[in-house]
């Protein structure tokens, strides 16, 4: 029998740093800022900028594990890469699933964006699935021109992207009401101090997303050195801006009428020109960036999966752009599917939320061990720390680890808890039992 092959080792390294961080800022600033910030001001009121802060820092150090992993080697697989060389075949198994479950979301994007588009051109409400399939199909069709194309077409994003949320602040800043800001009127640590860091929670999702870009290592010019700075820098940078986004869009307006989204706030500071360019540029193009940036992305670890057996080697093929064609069609035909159909995304997410906490530790647990599986890899990195100070890290990472997992499983419903349990146990059968005939190949290279 033929030895498969790791079409993974053929693309083309053309992403530079500039490119990965476009990538990252566009994941980073989706759907989250837009919905997640007002759900995070309902909960916290004001002081939803300390919740920022915590967020930010978590997010970092749950990044950290993937900072110290990609400045030692190029991980064509990405977190597929990543989860079999640190935690071995069984657990690269779980990254299987939890890799298919994480496409279900591309249907949000365009639902979303279908959401700000309608109102904005006086498109009838009935239309919405139909503007919601266009977009999908839309970027669908760009990503498979090529990663040049994708690479291009982000950029472009991001740049309007961060010039109308930069404007959002420039704007709002000199109508926020600093004298009564940081008093206690009852919308200032609203929910005291455990309300502030479940706020932090759920901002992790909208500061979270730069470290998807490892899903490029087999496509950047140099991972090794591009991919940890670019998480670093695209995180604190968003983090930044978020801030003071939230100082805005919670100290404008009195906290209940802030709303569901940033247009209350926008509309209120905005002119009206402006405010078409915010919702344009703001909420358009954050979750075009990530629709973009999702479909690009999600399809390179399933290349390495293939290639070791846990998926059928035809789904590997690509185009002559080297695209993984029948990948990327299969999740846009899942994301369409959903679209369609009108079947709840948020669901399955919420289903799978104890899957991606016990990666989430693993990875964290596993990062004292870094220095053992790359050896001469880690002595060249320019991360490399004594072994003291990274088991300090190492509990840390775990540390926020667990606190973030519990606070975002302590809202879940006993049956969520239920079934969530059920979908470790799935994944981890999955991993078990397929994984016994597969053997894993080294899907990583010096760079």
């Amino acid at each position: 029998m033929a030895e498969r092959v790791d079409q993974t080792k053929v693309l083309d390294q053309k992403l530079g740093f500039w490119d990965l961080q476009g990538s990252a800022i566009g994941q980073i600033i989706g759907a989250g800022i837009m919905s997640l910030m007002p759900a995070a001001i309902a909960t916290t009121g004001r002081s939803v900028v300390f919740s920022f802060l915590v967020a930010a820092l978590i997010t970092v150090c749950q990044a950290i594990p993937i900072i110290f992993l990609c400045s030692c080697v190029r991980l064509r697989g990405g977190a597929y890469t990543q989860m079999g060389l640190m935690a071995g075949k069984t657990f690269a198994g779980m990254t299987v699933i939890t890799t298919l479950l994480g496409q279900f979301s591309l249907a949000t994007y365009g639902i979303s964006l279908a959401s700000y588009l309608i109102p904005l051109f006086g498109w009838p409400e009935s239309s919405q699935k139909l503007v919601a399939f266009s977009v999908l199909t839309l970027f669908f069709v760009l990503n498979l021109i090529g990663i040049d194309a994708f690479a291009k077409i982000q950029n472009a994003l991001v740049v309007i992207l961060v010039a109308s949320l930069i404007m959002f602040g420039v704007m709002g800043i000199n109508k926020v009401s600093w004298g009564t800001y940081f008093v206690e009127d009852g919308y200032f640590m609203m929910d005291g101090v455990m309300g502030m860091l479940q706020a932090s929670a759920t901002l992790t999702f909208a500061t979270g997303g730069a470290t998807i870009i490892i899903g490029f290592s087999a496509e950047a010019k140099n991972p090794v050195r591009d991919i940890p700075l670019v998480v670093i820098t695209s995180t604190v940078f968003v983090a930044a801006m978020y801030a003071v986004i939230a100082f805005v869009a919670a100290g404008v307006l009195p906290v209940p009428e802030v709303g569901k989204t940033l247009v209350n706030v926008a509309n209120h500071i905005l002119p009206t020109p402006l405010y078409y360019v915010f919702i344009i540029g703001g909420a358009g193009c954050a979750l075009a960036s990530t629709l973009n940036n999702q479909l690009a992305v999600s399809t390179k670890p399933i290349l390495s999966m293939c290639a070791d057996g846990w998926l059928p080697e035809s789904f590997a093929v690509l185009n002559k752009k080297k695209v993984p064609y029948k990948i990327l069609t299969f999740f846009y035909v899942i994301g369409v599917i959903f679209t369609l159909s009108g079947l709840s995304v948020s669901m399955l997410t919420n289903m799978s939320q104890l899957l991606a906490c016990v990666t989430s530790f693993l990875l964290a647990y596993r990062t004292a061990a870094i220095p053992k599986i790359l050896p001469e890899q880690w002595n060249r990195s320019v991360y490399k720390i004594p072994q003291g100070a990274l088991w300090v890290i190492t509990i840390i990472c775990c540390a926020v680890s667990v606190f973030k997992s519990y606070l975002n499983v302590r809202n879940l419903t006993p049956t969520l808890v239920i079934i969530n349990v059920v979908f470790i146990v799935v994944a981890v059968v999955f991993g078990v039992v397929k994984g016994k005939s597969i053997d894993l190949k080294p899907s990583y290279d010096d760079a």
